[in-house]
């Protein structure tokens, strides 16, 4: 995929794009043009080809109206003949001179006859043709035939009488074979059963075959009256109906039997008897259409798409007769192919002529759109320097050249305030900048800006700008105002429902900005005020300009909207800097609350270390703040930034953070023996148990006869005895400086010494120390342990996931004891300094372990990256004997050997200790010397800690004044090895 940042090499110049757009333009309008009249001739031919078949049709309707309805009023005139009723073949002769007449008036009229009810039969024939004279071997001059068949109750006497053309008697013929029988005939049969005029269906003629119909009607009681109508003329009618070369056009009756086709050659199959043909053999699109009709009027057949028509008309037989007409759509359709194919070679001309004209045009309209695209990448790299592109010819690319050209002007000016808004980090010269910048911008003669108060509504003017001079607010009596207060100008009314605002004040409606137009020594000006909202469309302030207003038009164009637009923006880059300052204020405001909070909660958490986590960030930046003033060539490098005082501040006030982990009971062991209470009182119940079995024994022993005064002696002592071990057991409890190698002896020989237990220990505690218990088997009661015991319960295993790997991502290096508690009685009553054994040491050493990971999860910006280093590293020995990570002094920061410092001297001097009483002022200077002199604290803060007296400083704050004494700092740099 492509990158959206760069240019796409598929990609093709603008003229190029006109010129393929004018290519296909013109194409596809040759194209529509072609289909348009391709479609308009193809309607219109088929239009035609509709109405050209509706005429066929009617020319067809009209041809069987010819043909049938002459005969229809023939046989009606004929029906009354009187010799129709004639019973003897003379007597009928007399129907030969009408019946002649009538087939020569009616060419199309194949005979004329009558047969009767006895079987009878009278026709008069013309011989039209050679071929039907030979077929009935008349004589060459005979014009009719009269074919009589007579019954007379007898056997049929059959004979053929011929006439010439005056209807003289030429020949006659008998027809012995004749076994035609009329009443055996549809005509016949149908003709009895009707009273109108019957029409059979279109027939093969027996004697001719010709294809005809007869009609017939009856005549009198005993004759029917017939005629043989030949449809011959019927094809002829259709073959000049023929409207294309392969055009097909058929008359068919309802059995599909075809009467009439422009070749009439095949209307006759003449196999083994001769019949009609079928239509739909006629052709195959026939078939196709006869046997599959279409929905529509279009039909596929043969290779080829045809328009069809089909009707039906109701002469021609009972049911009457159907037309069927199919034209090939190409031969039909063959003069909008050709004027299709003439507008396609059109259009192709005129767009090779126009081709060079277009890419010609194209070219010089794309030229200054070239030199557009080069200042917009200028303006894209932030090169506001670009020269200005040429002039356009086209009305929209000139607009576009001179709107780049502003464009280029006002974000070069907007770029450039912003910058200068942001680099402002200060609160109060942000402010002085964005009135200076607004009022330059807007060409005003003063600017005012007001910020909302805290969370309210009020807004307290902030800033006052007059001919470029920052002027003090107070001279001027500007005051605060509520948006929608009573007492609100008209203009900050407007203000609270608008973006901005553009009004004329005159001196008697500024009210409080009266005294400002004094100063300008203008009575009327334009006033421009803007609503400044952060991103939640809060307002934050408000941004006036003060515009001299001297009747000029001049005027009126400061007052433009675009002016306006881009004051507005400015002013919401001014809005952004603005909250965003504020914000960061508050933000550092409450980081700060919060790691307060922490620290006094941290504090409180243990009454015996209240106050050392406020006093180590003091005496922290009392130091910092002396390294930062030094002379001194080891702090001339040590500068702090406003970000580096506050990650010191930070990392000062969280450097214990923590102990929120650890237990109280840990922290403020005050005794040996203390864990959630002094388990002292246990052991001086067992002494308790002890002194009564002393006097128990005196008692059994006196009882028995024994001497009372020596029982007496014995009990005493041993009560004395007892007395003396449990006060130096209580002693031993309370802890030291150092614990003398006899103590310990004695200890241990205390420890040897039993007491009796009769009730069980494992009843009425936890489960967990239930579990403990069961590493030894229960005794059997009663029984002897001893006075102070090791016990197995006493251990408490460390969970695996306190264990600290060597290799720890944080690089701490800690000697990690087996078990987290050992609560054994003679084991920390053993404890040789202090109250703390060594599991609980480093418990209390752990503290630092947490505050790293604690402040190294915290999400800090990047100026505060090294607070976790600054506060993890107090307990950190300058020769790398500290923890957790065992740093040397090289390889800590300075303000983390600060903190080492600040923390010591403040655990020295702390009066709220349980285990220690607080040193005097040259007490903890002293034991901070030697610490410098064994490489524990780094010599030159402490040099500086002496030189400076900054102990003086935090002792004045924070020390009893019992606790401040006389110091010798000559001594005390001597004694650390910084002094000869």
């Amino acid at each position: 995929m492509p990158s959206p940042l760069r240019p796409d090499q598929r990609r093709f110049p603008l003229h190029v794009h006109i010129s393929v757009m004018f290519t296909l333009l013109l194409l596809l309008t040759g194209v529509v043009l072609g289909i348009f009249n391709y479609r308009q001739t193809t309607q219109i031919i088929l239009s035609s080809s509709e109405k050209l078949f509706e005429r066929i049709e009617q020319d067809v309707r009209l041809d069987l109206h010819a043909t049938y309805e002459p005969i229809h009023h023939l046989l009606s005139l004929l029906v009354y003949n009187p010799a129709a009723q004639a019973t003897h073949l003379e007597q009928r002769l007399a129907l030969l001179g009408p019946f002649s007449q009538s087939l020569k008036d009616n060419p199309d009229l194949a005979s004329l006859y009558l047969g009767y009810d006895n079987g009878d039969f009278f026709m008069v024939r013309p011989l039209r043709t050679a071929a039907l004279k030979t077929l009935l071997n008349a004589p060459g001059n005979a014009v009719y035939q009269v074919w009589s068949i007579e019954r007379n109750d007898g056997p049929a006497h059959s004979q053929s009488l011929f006439f010439d053309q005056d209807l003289n008697l030429v020949g006659r013929q008998d027809n012995p074979d004749d076994t035609y029988d009329p009443r055996t005939r549809n005509w016949f049969s149908n003709a009895r059963r009707n009273s109108d005029q019957i029409i059979t269906e279109p027939y093969l003629f027996f004697s001719t075959h010709n294809v005809g119909t007869t009609l017939a009607r009856r005549s009198g009681a005993h004759a029917i009256l017939g005629a043989d109508l030949t449809l011959a003329e019927l094809s002829a009618t259709l073959a000049k109906h023929v409207v294309t070369p392969s055009t097909e056009i058929v008359l068919f009756d309802a059995e599909g039997n075809a009467i009439a086709y422009p070749d009439s050659n095949k209307l006759i199959v003449d196999d083994q008897t001769a019949r009609l043909s079928k239509a739909a053999d006629l052709s195959p699109s026939l078939g196709a259409l006869l046997n599959n009709p279409p929905t529509g009027n279009r039909l596929k057949a043969a290779g080829r798409q045809w328009i069809v028509a089909r009707s039906h008309m109701q002469e021609g037989g009972p049911q009457g007769l159907q037309l069927a007409l199919l034209v090939p759509e190409d031969e039909l359709l063959a003069e909008a192919y050709r004027m299709r194919w003439q507008g396609a070679l059109i259009t192709l001309a005129t767009l090779l002529l126009c081709l060079p004209l277009g890419w010609l045009t194209s070219r010089i309209l794309v030229k200054p759109l070239r030199a557009l695209v080069q200042e917009a990448d200028a303006i894209r790299s932030f090169n506001f320097h670009f020269p200005v592109s040429r002039r356009s010819p086209v009305l929209e690319v000139d607009q576009l050249s001179v709107s780049m050209t502003r464009m280029k002007d006002t974000l070069a000016s907007f770029f450039q305030i912003t910058d200068s808004l942001s680099a402002e980090t200060r609160f109060a010269p942000l402010l002085d900048r964005v009135l200076f910048e607004t009022v330059k911008i807007g060409q005003a003669q003063a600017g005012l800006i007001y910020l909302r108060e805290n969370d309210g509504d009020r807004m307290v003017p902030h800033g006052l700008v007059i001919d470029d001079i920052s002027q003090a607010l107070p001279m001027f009596d500007i005051r605060g105002h509520e948006p929608g207060g009573p007492q609100s100008p008209e203009w900050l009314l407007q203000l609270s429902n608008a973006d901005n605002v553009v009004i004329s004040l005159g001196f008697e409606q500024a009210g409080d900005l009266q005294k400002v137009l004094l100063a300008m020594e203008c009575p009327r000006v334009h006033l421009i005020g803007i609503r400044l909202h952060n991103r939640h469309n809060e307002t934050v302030g408000l941004l006036i300009l003060l515009l001299e207003d001297s009747g000029d038009q001049s005027d009126l164009e400061k007052l433009r909207p675009d002016r306006i637009a881009f004051l507005q923006a400015v002013s919401g880059a001014a809005a952004v800097s603005i909250e965003s300052q504020r914000l960061q204020a508050k933000q550092k405001q409450l980081l700060d609350a919060f790691i307060q909070l922490l620290a006094g909660a941290i504090d409180a958490k243990s009454p015996y270390t209240g106050g050392h986590c406020q006093r180590v960030p003091a005496l922290t930046l009392m130091l910092a703040q002396a390294a930062a003033a030094s002379q001194d060539p080891a702090f001339s490098g040590y500068q702090p930034t406003e970000d580096e005082w506050e990650a010191l501040h930070i990392a000062a006030w969280l450097h214990d953070c923590g102990k929120v982990t650890t237990p109280e009971y840990v922290v403020d062991k005050a005794t040996k023996l203390e864990t959630l209470n002094d388990r002292i009182h246990e052991i001086r119940t067992r002494f308790e148990v002890l002194k009564r079995d002393a006097w128990i024994s005196y008692w059994q022993a006196l009882a028995q006869g024994g001497d009372e005064q020596h029982l007496a002696e014995l009990r005493n002592a041993t009560l004395a005895g007892l007395d003396d071990d449990f006060a130096f057991v209580a002693r031993c409890n309370l802890g030291g400086e150092a614990m003398a190698d006899a103590d310990l002896q004695r200890l241990r020989s205390l420890a040897k010494r039993t007491w009796t237990r009769t009730l069980d220990d494992r009843l009425g505690v936890s489960w967990e120390e239930n579990r403990r218990q069961a590493r030894t088997p229960a005794p059997t009661l009663p029984v002897s342990e001893p006075l102070l015991a090791d016990k197995p319960e006493h251990l408490f295993e460390r969970a695996e996931g306190e264990l600290m790997p060597e290799d720890n991502p944080w690089g701490f290096k800690l000697d990690v004891p087996r078990y987290k508690y050992n609560r054994g009685e003679l084991y920390n009553l053993s404890i040789a300094r202090g109250t703390l054994t060594r599991e609980e040491r480093y418990i209390i050493n752990h503290h630092m372990v947490q505050t790293i990971l604690m402040l190294s999860h915290l999400p800090f910006p990047g100026h505060l990256n090294n607070v976790a280093e600054i506060a993890g590293g107090h307990h950190e020995k300058m020769d790398g004997t500290g923890y957790p990570k065992q740093l040397k002094r090289e390889e800590m920061s300075l303000p983390a050997r600060m903190m080492a410092i600040a923390d010591i001297f403040e655990a020295l001097t702390a009066a709220d200790r349980p285990y220690k009483k607080a040193k005097s002022l040259s007490e903890a200077l002293g034991i901070m010397a030697t610490m410098c002199r064994d490489a524990h604290i780094d010599p030159e803060l402490f040099g500086l800690f002496i030189n400076a007296e900054i102990y003086r400083q935090y002792a004045d704050r924070f020390l009893d004044p019992q606790q401040i004494d006389a110091v010798d700092p000559s001594g005390l740099l001597v004694k650390a090895g910084l002094k000869a």
